[in-house]
């Protein structure tokens, strides 16, 4: 019997699942997959490829390239990838745009600057919430940078004012900006982080008012990094915004130690 065959019993809560499970290597998307069915309801007929030879021999009968493989009603669905968008929930393409990270970010910086808040003051105080949860996104957004500064660089230079006159700009912005959020966090050496804020924060909100609302370019965000897909648009003039005001705050408020 193969794997397209339905047995008299099968049902369609029930799914057939080749994956690889050898004594060196157990296929994540196999896990992924066997994980998927069961949240779906599915009572999985889990098929074991435990050699490479098997694997080989199941990939040639069913003319597919890749295990997992995954049958329901006796139709092959596919691999992880497949069974995702047969259930509705297709993962995004390659160098497709998203959101995703930088929201993911933002809301972990929110998240810390609240346990910030509740371990000097005892409380959730919003002046302090807010003052430490900028600094911390921005340091957790230069962290992104600097994985790889040339391919930052290159993506920058593509709606940068200042970067475009001065390229070297587009190297030093990472170091710029771990550097104010650091100290805004320390609460140390406020005459340097306000400006080095202010500067960065003016000058890329400019940049990037000009290139989406003025231009209506369509670019992706070297906030994230240089392999960014999240689009320049209103996150990307939310973050220089907020260092310009942090900046600003700082500059007024705090004393210049």
């Amino acid at each position: 019997m193969t794997a397209t065959d339905a047995t008299p019993h099968e049902t369609a809560k029930t799914a057939r699942l080749y994956r690889m499970v050898m004594p060196d290597h157990v296929c994540p998307f196999g896990l992924k997959s066997k994980a998927l069915l069961e949240s779906k309801g599915y009572e999985v007929d889990d098929h074991h490829l435990t050699t490479r030879e098997e694997t080989d021999a199941f990939q040639a009968e069913h003319d597919v390239k890749t295990t997992p493989q995954t049958f329901i009603g006796g139709e092959r669905i596919g691999g992880y990838d497949e069974l995702r968008a047969y259930f509705g929930n297709p993962l995004k393409g390659e160098g497709q745009t998203s959101y995703q990270p930088v929201i993911a970010l933002f809301a972990m910086a929110a998240l810390m600057g609240g346990a910030v808040s509740w371990l000097s003051l005892g409380m959730l105080d919003p002046g302090r919430w807010l003052a430490s949860a900028i600094p911390i996104a921005m340091c957790l957004l230069a962290v992104q940078k600097l994985r790889d500064v040339e391919s930052f660089s290159t993506m920058f230079l593509n709606y940068d004012l200042l970067g475009r006159r001065w390229v070297r700009y587009g190297y030093l912005y990472p170091f710029g900006e771990a550097l104010a959020g650091v100290l805004m966090l320390a609460g140390a050496l406020t005459f340097i982080a306000a400006p080095v804020a202010i500067a960065i924060g003016g000058i890329g909100a400019v940049s990037v008012f000009k290139a989406v609302y003025i231009e209506k370019r369509e670019l992706k965000c070297a906030c994230m990094g240089g392999d960014s897909n999240v689009p320049l648009g209103a996150i990307s003039l939310t973050e220089n915004l907020m260092m310009l005001g942090m900046g600003l705050w700082m500059l007024f408020t705090a004393p210049l130690v």
